[in-house]
């Protein structure tokens, strides 16, 4: 495997869109992880590494932001896509510049803005409450941006065109 995805997803919308770029890249160049569940591999088997997880109050997850930081030096010698899955596209970049460093953005090859999911239902009394008073949503809202997921994976191909072109990589 040559490609290694790292997402945190909260309540299913973020392993969502992973699954859908997976499927998009190829399930048998990617492995694809959500680090709120299992720790990542380490990075030395991957040229490619893709980073995203679902905005909450302003920024991704803390374990994406701590992983970001931690292996920066290493991420900056890999290919990099980053994304996020967010609801409030009044601040989607701020929030993109707010939850990764600012050399791995610098660096990324593919930026990804995927729209998202807000699932009350899934949501404990504290969220619910904060997102309400917050955003000012008061029922859910499904509103993932397949197209921005394609043009994505596209771009994250021609980055890796030559990992992709190569029969014998995934052998």
């Amino acid at each position: 495997m040559k490609i290694l995805i790292v997402y945190a997803s909260n309540h299913g919308t973020t392993a969502k869109v992973v699954e859908k770029l997976s499927r998009l890249i190829g399930y048998n160049r990617c492995k694809s992880v959500n680090i709120r569940e299992t720790t990542p591999p380490a990075l030395d088997n991957f040229n490619s590494v893709i980073i995203g997880g679902s905005v909450h109050y302003g920024r991704v997850q803390r374990k994406i932001r701590k992983y970001c930081e931690k292996n920066l030096d290493e991420l900056l010698t890999k290919q990099i896509g980053l994304f996020i899955c967010y609801i409030n596209q009044k601040e989607e970049i701020k929030e993109y510049i707010d939850s990764y460093p600012a050399e791995l953005i610098q660096h990324a090859h593919a930026e990804g803005f995927f729209g998202g999911e807000l699932k009350l239902e899934k949501m404990n009394l504290l969220e619910r409450y904060l997102v309400k008073k917050r955003l000012d949503y008061s029922e859910s809202i499904r509103r993932i941006d397949s197209q921005s997921i394609n043009h994505f994976a596209i771009l994250m191909q021609e980055s890796f065109e030559p990992v992709f072109n190569d029969p014998d990589t995934y052998s």
